[in-house]
């Protein structure tokens, strides 16, 4: 069994808790993504006994108490099982190319509620040891339910990605300009065209608007392709030369 990761310049200790279900990443991939969701569960003993149980199939590399205890499950080094079918910038094998960090939370079937100011330190803490350790750009730095938007929503619309993008986790739409609300001669066209380019997958429209609300403009989740969307989504895809 793999020993945990070396937890070199991070301050809050991690308790290694390890689960058995992992596997091997392929030969020269490189960890280039990090996904963050919640546990979606009634507590955080329940998701941890479920990741850790073989039967399950499930697991991730971390999961982050509300408390800001932060368990490690799976070696960096190895292939959890926590993302699924999805689709990122062109990658349908999430797993083997990230990090994926489990944050408890009781999600939208159980009660969803905000994330507690302990547990949100904890996850920026973690996510910038992680962001040390491997070269993940920030435009690879999503939620579940951006990679897999028909069939999730978590971290969901509580969580504060605003918070993460000001201690250098992850994108969030700076100096947007006022003028901002172009005169699209079809703005659902543009719309899902630069979700496309951003890096949601072709074929599912209005789950990806959803998805791409719930992180980046969390105060509309109808999916409509309002102006304020698409100018924060072109000043996303500003900020990343690479897109």
């Amino acid at each position: 069994m793999p020993e945990p990761q070396d937890q070199h310049q991070q301050s809050t200790p991690v308790i290694w808790h390890p689960s058995p279900n992992f596997g091997d990443r392929p030969a020269d991939c490189a960890i280039d993504m990090l996904v963050l969701h919640y546990t979606g569960m009634p507590s955080g003993d329940v998701a941890l006994t479920r990741m850790c149980d073989p039967a399950s199939q499930v697991s991730a590399h971390y999961m982050v108490e509300e408390d800001g205890c932060i368990y490690q499950l799976v070696a960096d080094s190895k292939r959890a099982w926590h993302a699924g079918r999805g689709y990122w910038r062109g990658c349908t094998d999430v797993n083997s190319r990230s990090v994926g960090i489990e944050i408890v939370n009781p999600g939208h079937e159980f009660g969803y509620r905000p994330f507690a100011v302990a547990q949100i330190d904890a996850v920026i803490t973690l996510c910038q040891a992680i962001l040390r350790r491997h070269n993940i750009p920030a435009h690879n730095i999503i939620a579940h339910s951006d990679m897999a938007p028909d069939r999730k929503e978590d971290p969901g619309e509580l969580f504060p990605w605003h918070q993460l993008a000001e201690n250098g986790i992850g994108l969030w739409p700076r100096h947007l300009d006022a003028d901002a609300d172009d005169k699209e001669v079809d703005p659902e066209t543009v719309f899902d065209s630069l979700l496309q380019q951003l890096g949601y997958g072709p074929g599912q429209k209005a789950e990806n608007r959803i998805a791409f609300q719930r992180h980046w403009h969390p105060q509309c989740l109808n999916g409509p392709a309002d102006a304020h969307s698409i100018a924060i989504l072109k000043n996303l895809i500003n900020q990343c030369p690479a897109l």
